[in-house]
């Protein structure tokens, strides 16, 4: 639909992250082991010598709080406990039995011979082609349908759908370097392929918990609640997964780890979370926050992920202070504190640890780039190489302007001469959001 976002796709006509950090989520015992054995032995040298160290304050996370008198603070089961904790278990048996459902999975998949999970007549639904290949490896066996429409960029104003799928492609086309022609093309066929939801068994809609995809699946509950496909309807929604540190989205998985979302993750979609997705639809739609603002107060929705990842969408309005929503904060940020850089690696830093809950693609961080380059004085400057060089390449480099809007002594809302969207919410030099 638009640029490449590695975590939900290989090509280039898909806005997920190209450098996003890939873990495959498999864990290996003999290597927890030799950490657990590690932890104890630092834990000790550290008692021995008086010293606080990372190692004790480990233990102590994990619950441990042995009294002073003990001999023997800590043994080799305690730091097995910890270990496992850091790997999101409850307990070592637990991570160890994890481990071994995965390795189990994994032979099955390697000898040709992974348990089916589906039907021929399941339809796998997801916001990005990135776990296409891996499910046809993991043995499922059912068709796939991309939707990928990123409302987390650009207008997603209350319109008509036929006219809301021409806004879409408008901006897609415009703002990722499609043809007009080619990006209405594809919003037509995606938006149409929705109707074929109830010509299926049985429909999973697969999704992780940033904002580019909780909006799409707060679309599709409002889509799927206005059309009523006689179809079993089930989601998956994925925060964190065990053994990966910052779980970014559902490409960095193994095959066998995307059984494991199927097997842990997979819930039935009920009419509580069609309201919910309906109601977060039409607020993400508004163009003021109010609605946005009373479902993220409210704290309750039967959708694990989606109110996290609205307040993460509306932390893109201005900073009342500085004028900046929060991916241009952090983007001048990282540039203040890495800089100069070439603009690949800024958005490295963005997705590996700056942003709280990362959902921009590669190219979708270049367009934000180039909004924030519409202004009277520069931001900061980019530079080339040479004629080749292509936009990750080019070297960005703050300016005194820059540096000033970020510290918040001016407000980039004085400066900015072009026009960005927050859902519906247009940001532009007329505009007060």
């Amino acid at each position: 639909m638009s640029a490449s976002r590695t975590s939900k796709s290989k090509n280039t006509t898909h806005p997920k992250p190209a450098n996003s950090p890939i873990f495959d989520g498999r864990l290996n015992l003999e290597q927890q082991r030799k950490r657990a054995k590690d932890l104890l032995r630092a834990a000790k040298a550290a008692d021995t010598s008086n010293d606080t160290t990372t190692a004790r304050t480990r233990f102590e996370q994990a619950g441990f709080k042995p009294s002073p008198s003990q001999k023997t603070p800590f043994k080799l089961a305690d730091a097995q406990l910890v270990i496992a904790r850091e790997n999101g278990f409850a307990s070592w048996p637990k991570m160890k039995a994890h481990i071994d459902q995965i390795a189990e999975r994994n032979r099955q998949i390697k000898t040709g011979a992974p348990t089916v999970l589906d039907t021929k007549s399941t339809l796998h639904l997801r916001c990005g082609s990135d776990i296409r290949h891996g499910l046809q490896i993991a043995g499922f066996i059912g068709d796939f349908l991309e939707f990928a429409d990123p409302f987390c960029q650009g207008p997603v104003p209350d319109q008509p759908l036929d006219q809301f799928v021409q806004t879409r492609a408008d901006f897609i086309g415009a703002g990722y370097g499609i043809t007009p022609k080619d990006a209405l093309a594809r919003a037509k066929r995606e938006y149409g392929a929705l109707a074929t939801l109830g010509d299926y068994d049985h429909v999973v809609l697969w999704f992780e918990h940033d904002s580019y995809d909780q909006l799409i699946l707060a679309f599709l509950l409002d889509f799927i609640n206005a059309t009523r496909p006689d179809t079993r309807l089930d989601v998956i929604s994925v925060g964190s997964v065990p053994g990966v540190e910052r779980f970014v989205g559902l490409g960095q998985l193994s095959p066998e780890l995307l059984i494991w979302c199927w097997d842990t993750h997979r819930t039935p979609i009920t009419q509580a979370m069609l309201d919910f997705g309906c109601h977060a639809w039409r607020a993400i739609r508004s163009d003021n926050p109010d609605g946005l603002k009373s479902l993220i107060k409210s704290d309750a929705s039967p959708l694990p992920h989606m109110i996290p990842a609205l307040k993460r969408h509306l932390a893109e309005l201005p900073d009342p202070q500085s004028g900046l929503g929060l991916t241009q904060k952090l983007t001048l940020q990282i540039i203040h504190n890495h800089g100069p850089l070439p603009v690949g690696k800024a958005f490295s830093h963005l997705i590996r640890t700056y942003d709280p809950l990362p959902y921009l693609g590669d190219l979708m961080f270049w367009t934000e780039i180039q909004w924030m380059m519409d202004c009277r004085a520069p931001l900061f400057t980019l530079s080339k190489a040479g004629p080749e060089t292509n936009w990750p390449d080019q070297i960005i480099t703050l300016t005194k302007t820059g540096k000033e809007t970020l510290a918040g002594s001016r407000n980039f809302l004085d400066n900015f001469t072009g026009r960005r969207w927050v859902g519906g919410i247009r940001i532009s030099p007329t505009d007060t959001p």
